[in-house]
Parts: C-alpha cells; sequence; structure tokens
C-alpha cells in the first residue's frame, strides 16, 4: 500500500513562467519596431549629453568602424562568391538600418562570415536572386523568431560558455590576420609592429582621437611618401562608384523557390540572431547597461530584409569591429552605429582611391590589437583556474575548441551550452542523498530522501533503500528533495512496487505542492503495457 501525505507552504519554485506568449513579449517592452525620438536613438540605454567631446568620439568612432569595415566586407563577398560591392552595400544598409530599429546601442551589424558561409551554397547552386531572396527570407524569420521571443533563451547560455564565446573570438579574429602576413613583402612586418606600438602608446599623449585612427593614417602617410610596396586595400576588389539602388530578387514566385531557399534562410537567420545576441550582451557588460533583446531581434530582422531589397548579401552583428566601436574607441551610442555605414560609403565613393592605397598592414594592426583586448586574460590566469571547477574549465575549453575549429561561433555556444547543461547535471544527479532512521521499537523505518529528483538523478536512489531487511512499514521523507519529472514519479513507483512485492507498506511525506502535483497526475500510469 502507498500513501501521499502533502507538506503544505510555498515552495522555492513557485515563480511565474519563464516563457512569455507572443503578446506579453511584444508589448511588455518597447515595441520593436518602433522608431524612438532623435534625443533617445542618440543615447540609447543610458544618457549621454552630446556634448562636443561626446560627439567626437562617435564621429571619430564610426570612421574607423568604416575603415575597418572595408577590407572585411570584401573579403566575406569572395566567400559567399559575390563582387565585393555586395559585401559594401549588405554592410551600408545593416549598419543604417540597425542603427534606427535595433536594440542594442554602438553595437555594428554588417557583412558577416557567418552569413557568408551560410549563403555561399545558395549563391554557388542557384545563382544571385537567390541569394538575395534568401536574405529578405531570413529577415522576415528573424521578425518571426524575435517576436516569439527567441531572445529570452539567451538566459539559458552560462558563464563558462560566455567566457568561451569571447575568448574564441578573440582568437578567430587574430588567425583571420595570419593570411595576412604570409608571403608578404617584408616592410609589413615592420609596419605591423609599428601600428601597434602607435596604439599602445598615443593614448598616453591624449584620448581625443581614436589611436586605430591615427595609427591608420600615419602608415598610410609612410608608406605613401616613402613609396613602400606592400598589399593595400585596394588589392582585396574594387570599391563600388555608385550607391545601391533597390529592387526585387530576379528569381520565380513559386512554392518550389521557397522550399529551396528556406533551410538557408532558416540556418541564416539562426546564426545571425544568436551572434548578434551574445554581441550584444558582451556589450552590455563592457558599457554596464541593458539593451531589449526582443527589439534587436526584429532589428536585424529588418535589417536584413532592406539589405536584401537593396541587392546586400546580409548580414549580422559584427563583432570584432563592434569592439573597435565600444571597446577601443569609446562609442556608446546609435550616431557611431549610423555613421559607421554612412562613412563607409563616403569613403568608397568619394575617397575611393584614397581608401584603396591604406595599407593592409594598418588594418591588420588594428584587429590585432582588438584581438588582444577583446580576450578575456583573467580567465586563464593560474589563480582564476585553481579556483574554478573543472566542469566549467572543460566546458569554456570546449566551447573555444568548437569555435576555432568551425568558425562558427553559433556551432560553438550551443555545443559549449549542451556541454554545460551535462555537467550541471551530473553535478546535481550526485548532489541527492537517502538515509535511514529505524524506529526503536522495529515497527518502522523512516527515509530521508534529499536532493534533486530528475532523470540523471532519479535511478539512482531506487538502489539505496534495504527492500528486504526493512520492516513492515516505511516512511520516505521527501521534504527535502524536489521532483522535477516524469522520470522521478517513476523512479518512487518503483521503490514502492518493490517493496510491495514483498507485502511491506511505503507511504511518501513531505511532498511540496509542485511534487505532490506531479506525482497525483503520474504516479501508476508510467509502467509499460
Amino acid at each position: 500500500m502507498t500513501r501521499v501525505s502533502m507538506m503544505h507552504g510555498t515552495p522555492a519554485d513557485r515563480r511565474p513562467g519563464t516563457i512569455p506568449s507572443t503578446l506579453r513579449a511584444l508589448t511588455g517592452s518597447p515595441l520593436p519596431l518602433s522608431v524612438p525620438s532623435p534625443t533617445a536613438w542618440l543615447r540609447g540605454a543610458r544618457t549621454y549629453r552630446l556634448s562636443p567631446k561626446v560627439l567626437r568620439t562617435e564621429v571619430l568612432a564610426g570612421l574607423v568602424v568604416a575603415l575597418a569595415l572595408i577590407p572585411e566586407a570584401i573579403s566575406f563577398s569572395v566567400i559567399a562568391g559575390v563582387d565585393p560591392s555586395i559585401g559594401l552595400f549588405a554592410s551600408f544598409t545593416m549598419a543604417v538600418t540597425i542603427s534606427v530599429v535595433g536594440g542594442r546601442p554602438a553595437m555594428i551589424s554588417a557583412a558577416t562570415g557567418a552569413v557568408a558561409l551560410v549563403i555561399a551554397p545558395v549563391n554557388r547552386e542557384h545563382g544571385f536572386g537567390y541569394l538575395v531572396a534568401t536574405v529578405i527570407l531570413a529577415g522576415v524569420l528573424q521578425i518571426v523568431l524575435g517576436a516569439l521571443g527567441v531572445a529570452k533563451l539567451m538566459r539559458f547560455v552560462p558563464r563558462p560558455v560566455m567566457v568561451g564565446f569571447v575568448n574564441a573570438l578573440a582568437v578567430l579574429i587574430f588567425l583571420a590576420q595570419v593570411p595576412e602576413l604570409r608571403d608578404v613583402p617584408w616592410p609589413v612586418y615592420p609596419l605591423v609592429i609599428g601600428g601597434l606600438a602607435l596604439m599602445v602608446l598615443f593614448p598616453r599623449i591624449t584620448k581625443a582621437v581614436p589611436a586605430p585612427l591615427v595609427s591608420i593614417a600615419i602608415l598610410t602617410a609612410i608608406t605613401l611618401a616613402a613609396g613602400i610596396a606592400v598589399p593595400t586595400v585596394g588589392d582585396k576588389g574594387a570599391l563600388p562608384s555608385s550607391l545601391p539602388a533597390p529592387g526585387l530578387p530576379d528569381v520565380p514566385f513559386t512554392l518550389d523557390t521557397l522550399t529551396t531557399i528556406a533551410p538557408y534562410a532558416l540556418a541564416m537567420a539562426l546564426v545571425g540572431l544568436m551572434e548578434s545576441l551574445m554581441t550584444a550582451k558582451l556589450v552590455d557588460d563592457i558599457t554596464d547597461t541593458r539593451s531589449d533583446k526582443t527589439r534587436e531581434s526584429v532589428g536585424q530582422g529588418v535589417a536584413n530584409i532592406v539589405t536584401g531589397f537593396f541587392g546586400g548579401m546580409g548580414g549580422c552583428a559584427m563583432i570584432g569591429q563592434t569592439m573597435i566601436n565600444v571597446r577601443v574607441s569609446g562609442a556608446r551610442t546609435r550616431l557611431s552605429t549610423f555613421l559607421a555605414g554612412a562613412f563607409l560609403m563616403v569613403l568608397c565613393i568619394v575617397f575611393g582611391p584614397i581608401v584603396s592605397d591604406i595599407p593592409m598592414a594598418a588594418l591588420v594592426a588594428v584587429m590585432v590589437m582588438v584581438s588582444v583586448a577583446t580576450f578575456d586574460w583573467h580567465s586563464i590566469a593560474p589563480k582564476t583556474l585553481k579556483r574554478l571547477p573543472a566542469g566549467e574549465i572543460a566546458v569554456m575549453v570546449v566551447t573555444v575548441a568548437c569555435v576555432v575549429a568551425t568558425h562558427n561561433l553559433a556551432i560553438g555556444v550551443v555545443v559549449g551550452t549542451l556541454a554545460a547543461m551535462a555537467v550541471f547535471a551530473k553535478r546535481v544527479a550526485h548532489s541527492t542523498g537517502v538515509t535511514s532512521v529505524a524506529d526503536p521499537d522495529g515497527g518502522r523505518v523512516v527515509y530521508a530522501v534529499t536532493g534533486e529528483l530528475f532523470f540523471a538523478s532519479a535511478n539512482d536512489v531506487v538502489d539505496r533503500f534495504d527492500y528486504a531487511g526493512d520492516p513492515d512499514s516505511v516512511v520516505i521523507d521527501l521534504t527535502g528533495a524536489h521532483i522535477w519529472d516524469a522520470s522521478s514519479v517513476s523512479a518512487l513507483d518503483a521503490v514502492a512496487a518493490k517493496y510491495a512485492q514483498r507485502g511491506k507498506s511505503v507511504e511518501f511525506t513531505g511532498l511540496n505542492e509542485a511534487g505532490a502535483r506531479i506525482h497525483e497526475q503520474l504516479s501508476g500510469e508510467l509502467a509499460g503495457h
């Protein structure tokens, strides 16, 4: 015979639901598609008075980011198999659009390598028209996912994964510069070293002008004045000479087209959202501010739709350029993001010949400095590693290894999060305990079960009872335990069944309200037939 009694009270797990409805996700914060007032647009999440100092910082930061975007956008165009102007157009429209509709001030969105890798097969197998259609559909899916509250899933990304994500990003930024240092004229190396020295030393003189901009200007002047022949931005590809024009993708508007591009569009939407939301969280931590992740998700979709209609290859948040904007240049408002896109087109169309002469060594030095500043050196300090649990270190290493091996930040975050869940489940499972206290007269025995009962721990509990040696009356006190799932109920049923086979009765006591409800719903219903 099995009896169940409930201990009344307010259990620790009685809290509001964590998955909001679509309506609540849309109305619980400012509408994702609302356009803020000019003042709110400029200041973003924290009040920044547009003093001459702040304005100068934002303008110069936008200029530095625009210069850094050019070779990156061209390189990603090569990966996607499109003309360099396509990547530059995408960076322009993404940055300008997201500065208005995005949720994270000062974050840079543009053409990215992760998106280029996803959509490259579409262009290669079906043509450029299908690529543009994929970008537009991906934007629509991002709006839908954002409205459904996908941004709330970021709460499940643990800190070791976030640290691994940041460190892997720093490694990828550095590795991306290595090809620019192979098989190049020897003057490239002293130029890179000189650029790094300028960025380290110049801030000690003044921080009024971003050190990366000074480094780029000085190295360009040296190479031009001395006639030093080194690889330049112009060697990466021709810069556009006019603004992009809007238009519809050159594809048949049929169900067959939709089924062709849908898998690629979904992959692009997920990769773009994950990278953008992780970047937004990183900037939140750096600036000690909060941003609207739902609005950011929807904003990324709007930016990709606009980019698609202007013939761009799509994109998402650019972590390297964001670090240049926020950490290196000190930008904090949407103005820097808007100007990064605007300056990009001005540099390409008006100052194309001058920009083409910028040595790649100058931009390599900037990105190396970004990688060093981005890496969380504290996370690998011997003192830190001694204190961290081995499981968290393993999760961080797995995240870094997956990202570096696949060159895909999204894959690394997913694998790292799954590894963290496995480590957590193992740790919690081993915290479950069963102790017994015999009644003095020998008439019954009381077992106290403590810890969390779920799929990883419940089966171990079954083997902790003395079915043959216990008296006829058994009490199992669950005051210090919590039932989480069907596996827990099934395990308790198995315990009761084993005692019943020997003619002994079991009474479960101390169940909290939630645990009693699950037990009542599922007990006796889980045995196979």
